[in-house]
């Protein structure tokens, strides 16, 4: 039996893949524990400098394996409790990745699948990539996603889609913002290839500060507690070696040392 999920390195890139592509890459317990355990490596391995989310033959990801989801169906209501947080550790450890990180969808992204790609700094799918949020086809909701969904598509856009189950295309996903734009077929992994060479230019500590700033600022009411935060942040920064190399860097007129 194949592995899961298959894990590649090029260089500083880590490549997740989901690798179950027999069953469009649905989820079971197995990949959710995989996946999560090897963002926990790549959040630890100082060598990492971006991740890729993506999937094996014809799909990203087409939400819940129906084997799995018929056993959780016949388990105990803790037991599907202590199921929904692996889910959710998965999601939270992809979301607060130090990494910068990029969905390269294609294929069918449903339930699960769409909060992989919510959950990564970037998400850039074929025209012909299908989404879909239907749980509520079967009487369910996606609750464990939803803090990652409604963050990028926003509150109104995730309550038709939550109640409605209805299938979307990658040019509705881009237009309510789950995707961040959408490349030709054949030009999909040449945009990933540029996202990384420019992701690669950022300073690595820069990088994993970028998101937990934005998370900060965005939960942030207390104004002057925001503007000092934000202050003591740039003058930590600026005076870090990584700071002082990339000053140093962009006023000498070369290539700063993270820097291909």
């Amino acid at each position: 039996m194949s592995h899961p999920l298959l894990s590649l390195r090029e260089g500083p890139v880590a490549r997740l893949r989901l690798n179950r592509p027999e069953l469009h890459n649905a989820f079971d317990a197995i990949l959710i524990a995989a996946l999560t355990g090897a963002l926990e490596a790549a959040a630890g391995d100082d060598e990492v400098r971006v991740v890729v989310i993506e999937g094996e033959g014809a799909s990203f990801s087409a939400g819940a394996d129906l084997n799995w989801m018929r056993g959780m169906a016949a388990a105990s209501e803790a037991a599907n409790r202590e199921d929904a947080l692996a889910l959710a550790r998965l999601m939270r450890t992809l979301n607060e990745l130090p990494k910068p990180t990029i969905a390269r969808v294609h294929g069918a992204a449903f339930g699960g699948g769409v909060g992989l790609v919510a959950c990564c700094d970037i998400a850039l799918a074929t025209p012909s990539a299908k989404f879909g949020l239907t749980e509520s086809k079967l009487g369910l909701l996606p609750a464990v996603i939803s803090p990652y969904v409604i963050e990028a598509i926003g509150a109104r856009e995730s309550r038709r889609w939550f109640a409605s189950a209805e299938i979307f295309d990658a040019a509705t996903a881009l237009r309510i913002g789950l995707l961040h734009d959408v490349i030709a077929e054949d030009g999909l992994d040449a945009a990933v290839a540029q996202q990384i060479a420019l992701l690669l230019k950022a300073g690595p500590h820069a990088a994993a500060q970028a998101k937990t700033l934005v998370r900060r600022v965005a939960g942030e009411r207390d104004g002057a507690r925001l503007d000092a935060d934000n202050a003591g942040l740039i003058a930590a920064l600026r005076v870090s070696s990584e700071g002082q190399e990339g000053l140093s860097a962009f006023l000498d007129k070369r290539k700063a040392h993270w820097c291909p």
